[in-house]
This record gives structure tokens, C-alpha cells and sequence, in this order.
């Protein structure tokens, strides 16, 4: 444990006093349309993928979903990387600042000898 503590990430981050302040910031429309794009390829992913085996069942033609399920899955994946990048690490990265300053100093206070 004291090992993880002694790292430059952990140490930073609780020298800081790493919070979620910044989530109370507006977000900007690109971190809008990022999040807008990780939800809609949810939408493309599995659903869709349903949808075209349930038309491939009542049409009795299995290529169907056995090549618009891959390509509908090819498609909803690229949307989702497509908002990732959209919306960036940053509020990511500030959530994990937040939580590694937050488990480390309740693990220390727990553990230390």
C-alpha cells in the first residue's frame, strides 16, 4: 500500500486535493455531442442487431442478420469511439484523480501501522 501511495500520480493527487469541481462547469457542446454519440451508438448496437434477427426470422433469410448484425456492431463501435474522442478524457481523467486521492487516503487511514 505504501508503495502505491509513493507514486507521482497519488501523490499529486492528494497534494491537490483532486475534487469533481469541474463537473459543475457547464459542459461545451462538443463534450454534448460526445456524450449524444456514446448513447446513440447504444441505440445501433444490440438493438438494431435484434431488430435484424427478428426480420431475418419472419423473412426466413438468415444473411440478414448474419451480415447486417457484424456491420451494424462495426458501425455502433465507430460511433462509440467517435464520441469518446468528442468528449474527451478530461473529465475522465478528472474522475480518477478524484477517486485514487479518495481510496488511497481511506485505504491509509485504514491500513497504516
Amino acid at each position: 500500500m505504501q508503495r502505491i501511495a509513493a507514486t507521482t500520480y497519488v501523490q499529486r493527487a492528494i497534494e491537490d486535493q483532486a475534487d469533481l469541481s469541474a463537473f459543475r462547469q457547464r459542459p461545451t457542446l462538443r463534450v454534448i455531442t460526445g456524450v449524444g454519440a456514446i448513447m446513440f451508438s447504444y441505440v445501433i448496437g444490440w438493438p438494431l442487431i435484434t431488430a435484424l434477427g427478428v426480420v431475418s426470422i419472419r423473412l426466413n433469410q438468415p444473411l440478414v442478420v448474419a451480415v447486417g448484425g457484424p456491420v451494424a456492431y462495426g458501425l455502433s463501435h465507430l460511433v462509440f469511439l467517435l464520441g469518446m474522442y468528442l468528449a474527451g478524457a478530461e473529465y475522465s481523467m478528472i474522475f480518477l484523480r478524484w477517486a485514487t486521492r479518495v481510496a488511497i487516503v481511506k485505504l491509509l487511514d485504514r491500513y497504516s501501522v
